[in-house]
Parts: C-alpha cells; sequence; structure tokens
C-alpha cells in the first residue's frame, strides 16, 4: 500500500446539480467517496491529455525510419517557401488620403 500524501489544497468548482448526480452515482458505484473520484478521475484525464507532450514513443521496426526521417534533408516545398518570402497583405503600408 502506497503511503498516503497530505492533501494541503483546495479545489472549488461550480456545476449543474445533475452533473453532481451523476458523479455521485459514478463515485458510490466505485465505493469511492466523491472527491476521490471526482480528484482521481481529472488526474487521470490531466496525465491522458499530457501523455503525448511527456513521452515520445517508437517501436524498435519503426526506429530507423523515424531516424532517417529526422536526420533527412528537408524537402523543398516551392509554395511554402513563396508564403514565407513574400510580402503579406499585412505588409503593405497604409497611405494617407
Amino acid at each position: 500500500m502506497a503511503p498516503r500524501t497530505t492533501r494541503t489544497e483546495k479545489l472549488d468548482l461550480r456545476l449543474t446539480a445533475e452533473a453532481k448526480k451523476t458523479l455521485a452515482a459514478a463515485a458510490q458505484a466505485q465505493r469511492r467517496s466523491l472527491s476521490e473520484f471526482v480528484l482521481e478521475s481529472a488526474i487521470d484525464r490531466a496525465e491522458e491529455a499530457l501523455a503525448d507532450r511527456r513521452v515520445f514513443q517508437v517501436s524498435p521496426e519503426n526506429w530507423d525510419a523515424f531516424a532517417a526521417a529526422l536526420d533527412a534533408p528537408p524537402r523543398d516545398l516551392p509554395r511554402l517557401r513563396k508564403l514565407l518570402t513574400e510580402p503579406g497583405v499585412f505588409s503593405k503600408k497604409i497611405t494617407g488620403e
């Protein structure tokens, strides 16, 4: 069993009665307190949302192709080069009347 960490921070949120009823029912179904259920669910969702920003995984079968793509010189994309070198619509000077 993991040691219990003292919780010192508080988070308040507003929700509809229906949302609270749904959360309470789900917490009860898992035999957890409402706070425990909401906290664990929120942390799980936060970790899921951040996973692709923290860890990048490539299978061993795809590693060589991935490394080669990183090492390859950039492709010439004429339309992109034109877009980045031409003055844009906001680059034009505004003349007074």
